[in-house]
């Protein structure tokens, strides 16, 4: 079900922000942090939409987030790198153009500048394995050749992203990883709102 926080609980007043009072972002403020708290939840609900999606693959977008998950874990890889793992295709339902930047932008707040350029730079990377299929340049990650996070994210689609379309594959399932994704989504690194609410 969608969060749309308690319908009964206190409003602003204000028609538009040019009228708000310090009551009224004292209000909003004051609902801020229970919102943003359940962040986790509301992002795993949309990874589920993921199931059944198959797009012609030979396992559903949700198994091959999945797969490369567990790839990654059993791997060895921190927390934040198997979450960026599970949630690398997440923009897939909504952004058939720019799917990694969707899920680069949900993660941003969260994550390191390596493992965010690492998402937002995944489907480039992963074209090296089947552009030239499609009529384009699969060494298009070239340009990025002299960047610090090049091997990084190279090395991401190679060990995790590329092979994780196996429908004899043994993942683990989406509950397993829910306690990363809930911890990460309650911790943010940076962001614009992170210090005026640090005290609620």
């Amino acid at each position: 079900m969608p969060d749309h926080g308690d319908v009964g609980a206190p409003r602003a007043k204000f028609h538009a922000m040019t009228e708000g009072t310090q009551e009224d972002w004292m209000i909003i403020a004051s609902q801020f942090a229970p919102f943003a708290a359940n962040g986790g939840a509301r992002v795993l609900d949309h990874l589920r939409l993921l199931e059944g999606d198959y797009g012609g693959f030979p396992v559903d977008r949700l198994e091959h987030c999945l797969q490369t998950a567990t790839r990654a874990h059993r791997d060895g890889r921190d927390e934040e790198y198997v979450v960026c793992a599970l949630l690398h295709d997440i923009g897939d339902t909504l952004g058939a153009y720019n799917h990694p930047d969707i899920a680069a932008a949900i993660l941003k707040p969260f994550v390191s500048e390596r493992n965010h350029w690492m998402v937002e730079k995944h489907g480039i990377f992963q074209g090296y394995y089947f552009f030239h299929y499609l009529g384009m340049d699969r060494d298009m990650r070239n340009q990025f050749r002299d960047h610090e996070y090049f091997q990084h994210t190279a090395e991401f689609c190679e060990k995790y992203d590329q092979p994780a379309f196996d429908p004899n594959y043994e993942s683990m399932p989406l509950e397993a990883f829910e306690p990363m994704v809930m911890k990460l989504f309650q911790a943010p690194k940076q962001s614009v709102y992170k210090a005026a609410m640090a005290d609620e």
